[in-house]
């Protein structure tokens, strides 16, 4: 496993026999520097190895993963649809200073590029949702970002809200990647798009486009709001919430295929399954 640089044409290894205690991505991401700490670390004159000679795997080591909730209008007005019981919580919390925030995952239970993500065999009625996410260092301020995919079973939690982390958290139930953007500039919301396609057999069957200027609140706020009271030594990944839900008859079926792209990041693509 090795840390490295994606470029156009494939990826370039970075030397990380440079530095001390330097062995991995969180090493960088957690740096005073992370934009010339990677920089120093590539050498012009190292191979670019072909994408199809590599493994990408998800850019996460022993951070903890989380997510967001009803940051968009499309988001709440869904959560509301699903829920009725439940629906004047989701209108409350899309307008309150405070953010709905959970825990999403820990590193084993997120799929990398090309590999599966997970529908629950006891869900008959679940979504991928498209998020981009922070990538965040253990002081608590943005130094990444990455496209996520927060698998949720909208009838589990719709049934009642209690039931959140079931809906959420278990094997296989994120994805994140295919790299790390470093937030050496703010990202200007207006020229962020996001996009979801999902196929089926071939087939596309879904596809839908969000801007993240339909973001309710800002990056930093939703970063300073996982910090409160909370100590996270790893760092953390935070998925900010989705402006793109599938129509209430749309569920995700066993061999579809995810892709989300988010502009300047890259194209996250993953394999559905569901177990009899």
């Amino acid at each position: 496993m090795r840390v490295a640089a994606m470029l156009d044409a494939g990826v370039m290894p970075l030397d990380m026999t440079q530095v001390e205690n330097c062995h991995s991505l969180m090493d960088i991401l957690n740096s005073a520097d992370p934009g010339g700490l990677s920089r120093f670390l590539l050498k012009p004159d190292t191979p670019v190895i072909p994408f199809a000679a590599v493994t990408l795997l998800a850019p996460v080591d022993a951070q903890e993963i989380w997510a967001a909730g009803v940051t968009y209008k499309r988001s709440q007005q869904a959560r509301m649809e699903e829920s009725e019981a439940s629906a004047s919580a989701y209108d409350r919390v899309y307008s309150a200073d405070r953010p709905e925030l959970f825990f999403k995952a820990t590193p084993s239970r997120v799929s990398g590029p090309g590999q599966a993500v997970r529908v629950r065999r006891d869900s008959n009625w679940s979504v991928p949702e498209p998020e981009l996410t922070l990538v965040i260092n253990p002081s608590g301020s943005i130094v990444g970002y990455t496209i996520g995919n927060d698998m949720s079973a909208r009838d589990i939690e719709g049934e009642n809200p209690l039931y959140l982390p079931q809906a959420k958290f278990y094997r296989q139930c994120a994805g994140l990647g295919p790299c790390v953007l470093l937030a050496e500039e703010p990202l200007v919301p207006a020229d962020v798009q996001i996009q979801l396609q999902i196929q089926r057999a071939g087939r596309q069957v879904f596809e839908g486009f969000a801007g993240l200027d339909q973001m309710k609140r800002e990056l930093p706020e939703l970063a300073d709001w996982l910090y409160r009271e909370n100590e996270l030594p790893h760092g953390a990944f935070l998925m900010t919430g989705t402006g793109i839900v599938p129509d209430d008859d749309f569920t995700l079926e066993d061999g579809d295929e995810v892709s989300i792209t988010i502009s300047g990041i890259g194209t996250l693509t993953n394999p559905v399954v569901k177990s009899a």
